[in-house]
């Protein structure tokens, strides 16, 4: 069962916490977009606008900013327990 969410996750193919984030995102059922960074130069500029940052992951979750593999923050948002 799919749980219902607006998830983006702003990456690269080579982040270790990107691979790690979007791992625990499948194992608790929820699907996400996945954008490459690396690739998309203008994805890259909406992930900086976003969150101020230049580093990745970035996850908007529901319209929430997460930088980096917070897996507290991730919970929170999604109510994980």
């Amino acid at each position: 069962m799919t749980k219902e969410h607006s998830i983006t996750i702003y990456s690269t193919p080579i982040c270790p916490y990107c691979v790690q984030l979007k791992n625990y995102l499948k194992e608790q059922g929820f699907k996400y977009t996945d954008i490459d960074v690396s690739r998309d130069h203008k994805k890259a500029e909406e992930m900086i606008e976003k969150s101020g940052q230049m580093g990745v992951p970035v996850a908007d979750i529901d319209g929430q900013i997460v930088i980096g593999f917070n897996k507290e923050k991730v919970k929170k948002l999604l109510s994980i327990k």
